[in-house]
């Protein structure tokens, strides 16, 4: 499906009129499902009640079979998420029982993200700071426009980054580079973010909408099947060796090449066509 077929959808909201939270504006186009962090006032801080929204936007986009991809993105051009709302610091988090509380919530949303069966790509523009990094980490693809300002400030605010969070990021940089982003506390630009691995893609920021609706051109064109199990593999190859599940991987797989989609592949290659997969 080309960007051209997918913006001839319009976006409109996904759940009818029971808002999850206004600060998350969660809306459907197509195949794609939009959640959009919305609190341009403070550069999209991600507040409690976002973060207890995501998991249930994500939930609600699961049952739905058309949607094939789901876009992360900020309200605005100045920032993806720029870090935890410190305004709420002082009520959420000013002690032991609501730092814990705070943790298990946005724990809770982190792993939700990261175990989705379906492709997530984040679309980053401006600023993406420590939770808005942890979001993106978490997220299977990421699209950066040029103007991105990228890093995880906790040494300056004397908090510590968790231990699920900092293996996703050790994961996607390396130990070394990890070490750069959470010692020094400093924002990378779009270009040293590239190069480490923070983002996957840097665009300008005029394109960055239409590289996004073109990765999600090809999700929408793939077999649902097959990325779920390169999800699921992928995750287990992560996992330390004791706990890698090979039975598993090898069901994935099977589960695939036993499906109606296998077929519809074949028959598409055949007859030179585009294949119609359906998820089964």
């Amino acid at each position: 499906m080309t960007k051209e077929e997918l913006a001839s959808f319009a976006r409109v909201p996904a759940f009818g009129a029971d808002e999850l939270t206004k600060r998350l504006i969660v809306e459907k186009q197509g195949p794609i499902g939009w959640i959009v962090f919305n609190n341009p006032e403070r550069r999209n801080a991600i507040s409690v009640d976002m973060w207890e929204a995501l998991p249930k936007a994500l939930d609600r986009f699961e049952v739905d079979p058309d949607i094939r991809a789901i876009v992360l993105a900020g309200a605005g051009d100045k920032a993806f998420v720029s870090g935890a709302d410190i305004s709420q610091f002082d009520q959420a988090r000013a002690d032991s029982a609501g730092v814990q509380r705070y943790e298990e919530i946005a724990e809770g949303a982190q792993l939700r993200l990261q175990e989705y069966e379906r492709p997530v790509l984040a679309m980053i523009r401006g600023y993406c700071l420590g939770g808005g990094l942890n979001i993106a980490l978490a997220c299977d693809l990421r699209i950066a426009a040029d103007d991105v300002r990228i890093g995880i400030p906790a040494a300056r605010l004397g908090l510590a980054y968790r231990a699920s969070s900092t293996k996703n990021l050790v994961d996607a940089v390396g130990p070394a580079n990890a070490r750069e982003v959470l010692l020094t506390g400093r924002q990378f630009g779009a270009m040293e973010a590239h190069a480490m691995g923070l983002v996957n893609r840097v665009v300008p920021a005029a394109a960055l909408q239409d590289a996004v609706l073109d990765y999600c051109g090809m999700f929408a064109d793939n077999a649902p099947l097959t990325m779920r199990a390169a999800k699921r593999i992928i995750r287990e190859l992560l996992k330390p060796h004791a706990d890698f599940d090979a039975a598993a991987c090898r069901r994935y797989v099977k589960e695939c090449f036993e499906s109606a989609d296998y077929a519809e592949g074949r028959r598409a290659f055949k007859e030179k066509r585009r294949p119609n997969f359906s998820g089964k």
